[in-house]
């Protein structure tokens, strides 16, 4: 059976696979694992991670439009949508139409999608969950980095004296990290942990120190930070 090597591509950690594929039977799903020297997971998987397999068979899967519930061919089902935008401009104007796209487009898709929204229909209503989660995190890394990347080294997470943590909720968003840290912490109880969220989360489990913000006053934190860094050199 086949090994291939490759990368979950889901949040970000970057957890290290390893898939069995079954040559003589390439209909069945590949078993997938965690690659166990791999030095972001070491093994480790979260649930999603876990089933990926799940995510390459298509028994449940839609590959074909529906209307109504019933399967209808690609002509009638576009111009189903677009006879629904038609009749939504002439009644309210170009505004009314607003579209929501996926984060897992490519670039190309994103650039043919904006040409038709704003160069076409002539609405700038459109959004997507990328910009929504991660855009002003790009921009903060390449200002503060220079670079859209971890700023650190994992280790550097589990040697830490003090780890903050912002408006993240490392426990469901990035699983294989958080078990990593509380591995750490476990090992090394001195190590504090503070999180900062106006939300109680899961992660709260691993902090010393939570600071339940209300929401928008978290610069003001940051600023009174800043000042006492500045005052005591």
């Amino acid at each position: 059976m086949p090994q291939i090597e490759t990368t979950c591509p889901y949040c970000g950690v970057g957890c290290g696979l390893t898939v069995n594929v079954d040559a003589q039977r390439p209909e069945r799903a590949p078993l997938i694992a965690g690659s166990p020297n791999h030095p972001a997971n070491f093994g480790r998987l979260c649930s999603k991670g876990s089933a990926l397999a799940e995510t390459l068979e298509l028994p449940d899967r839609l590959l074909f439009p529906e209307i109504d519930g019933r399967r209808a061919d690609w002509d009638t089902a576009t111009d189903r949508i677009a006879a629904a935008i038609r009749t939504s401009i002439q009644q309210y104007g170009p505004d009314s139409v607003a579209f929501y796209l996926s984060g897992q487009l490519l670039t190309e898709d994103y650039y043919v999608a904006n040409k038709l929204i704003k160069g076409f229909i002539g609405t700038a209503n459109v959004d997507t969950n990328s910009r929504l989660c991660m855009s002003s995190a790009v921009v903060g890394y390449k200002r503060a980095f220079g670079s859209d990347t971890v700023p650190c080294s994992y280790e550097d997470l589990e040697q830490a004296d003090l780890i903050v943590l912002i408006g993240a909720n490392t426990a469901w968003t990035h699983p294989v990290l958080y078990q990593r840290m509380q591995a750490a912490k476990a090992q090394r109880p001195s190590m504090k942990v503070v999180l900062i969220d106006p939300r109680r989360t899961p992660t709260d489990e691993l902090a010393d120190l939570h600071l339940p913000l209300k929401p928008a006053s978290d610069g003001f934190l940051f600023n009174g930070l800043l000042h006492y860094l500045i005052q005591n050199d």
